[in-house]
C-alpha cells in the first residue's frame, strides 16, 4: 500500500485554482523529464528540455520546465492550471531551494523534493523500498515503513561516492600513475587510461587538473572493458561492488532494492548474494514517481 510521506520532506504551494493537469517533472544536471496526465489521471504527454538542476540556477529551472511542458505538445495545456510535482535536483540546499520558490511562476499547485525521493517513489509505486543508485555519483536511498527518508552516501565526487562512475575513474587514473612510475605492472587499464590522457607525466597531471566529475566518470567504461585481462580492472570492479553492497545494507537491511544507474546496472552480478536476494525490478521512472507525489490527496496538506 503506497505511504504518506513525512510532510517535512515537501514543499508545497498552492494558489487554490482549479487542476487540469497533473504533471511530473525530473529534473537533473543534463535534462528535465515531463509526464503529463489530464484531470483524471490519464497520461496525456511527454517532454524532455536542457537540465534544470538549481545548482545551474532557479530561472534556468523554471524555463526548462516550461520548455519540457510545451514539448509533451498536451492540447488545452495551461500552466497556471497544472499541478506539478518537481523532483529537482539541488534541492537539499536551503539557498537553491529558495531562489526555486522566489522564481515560481504562476501555477494551480506545486510539490518540490529531490531527484532522488521521486526515483525512489517511481521505483516502489510509492511503497517502502530502496534505490542504490550508481551512475556519475552514487547514493542509496530508502523510504521507510513511516513514510520517513533515508539516505545514505552521495557525498560527492570529491572525497566520496565510492562505487561510482566518477570514483572508478579516479581510481583507473591512480592505476596508470603508479604504472607509469613503475609502482605497478603496466597492464590494459593502465593502457587505456593512457590512450585517452596522454602517456607523459605532464599528459597525466593536465588531464586530472581539469577532468572534474564528468572527466573522471569517462574513464570508467575502460575499467569494465579490460577487466577480463587486467586483474588491477577486475579488482576496481570488485571494489566498487562492495562499496555499493555497503551503502545498500547501511540504507535499509532488507527492504525491496532497486537498482538505478548504468554503473549499478553493470556491476549488478559482482553484487553480494545478499543484496541479489533483496533486488526488485523498478516499477517506474523517477518522472513517474514525480507525477505519483503530485496526485496524492495529502500533498496539499503538505
Amino acid at each position: 500500500m503506497p505511504l504518506s510521506l513525512d510532510p517535512r520532506l515537501l514543499t508545497v504551494r498552492d494558489s487554490g485554482r482549479p487542476v487540469r493537469h497533473w504533471v511530473g517533472i525530473d529534473g537533473g544536471g543534463t535534462r528535465t523529464r515531463a509526464l503529463v496526465a489530464d484531470a483524471e489521471g490519464r497520461i496525456v504527454g511527454r517532454g524532455e528540455a536542457g537540465a534544470s538542476a538549481l545548482g545551474q540556477g532557479a530561472e534556468q529551472a523554471w524555463r526548462h520546465i516550461a520548455e519540457a511542458l510545451h514539448a509533451a505538445a498536451v492540447p488545452g495545456l495551461d500552466l497556471a492550471h497544472c499541478a506539478l510535482g518537481l523532483g529537482l535536483s539541488g534541492t537539499g540546499v536551503p539557498a537553491q531551494l529558495q531562489a526555486l520558490l522566489d522564481h515560481a511562476p504562476a501555477v494551480a499547485r506545486f510539490a518540490v523534493v529531490t531527484d532522488g525521493l521521486v526515483a525512489l517513489l517511481g521505483a516502489h509505486g510509492g511503497e517502502a523500498g530502496a534505490l542504490l543508485i550508481s551512475g556519475t555519483g552514487s547514493v542509496a536511498e530508502a523510504l521507510l515503513p513511516d513514510g520517513r527518508r533515508r539516505m545514505v552516501g552521495g557525498w560527492g565526487w570529491q572525497i566520496g561516492d565510492e562505487g561510482s562512475g566518477a570514483w572508478l575513474g579516479q581510481q583507473a587514473m591512480k592505476v596508470a600513475q603508479a604504472a607509469h612510475d613503475g609502482r605497478a605492472p603496466d597492464g590494459a587499464l593502465a593502457q587505456a587510461v593512457r590512450a585517452v590522457a596522454g602517456s607523459s607525466r605532464e599528459a597525466l597531471l593536465s588531464y586530472c587538473a581539469q577532468a572534474g566529475q564528468a572527466g573522471y566518470a569517462q574513464l570508467a567504461p575502460l575499467v569494465f572493458e579490460s577487466a577480463t585481462d587486467d586483474p588491477a580492472a577486475a579488482a576496481l570492479l570488485d571494489q566498487a561492488a562492495s562499496a555499493l553492497d555497503a551503502l545498500a545494507a547501511a540504507v535499509h537491511p532488507t527492504l525491496p532494492l532497486a537498482l538505478a544507474g548504468s554503473i549499478a546496472q553493470r556491476l549488478a552480478p559482482r553484487l553480494s548474494p545478499a543484496l541479489q536476494a533483496r533486488r526488485v525490478e523498478p516499477r517506474g521512472e523517477p518522472v513517474a514517481g514525480a507525477l505519483w507525489l503530485i496526485q496524492q490527496p495529502a500533498t496539499t496538506a503538505a
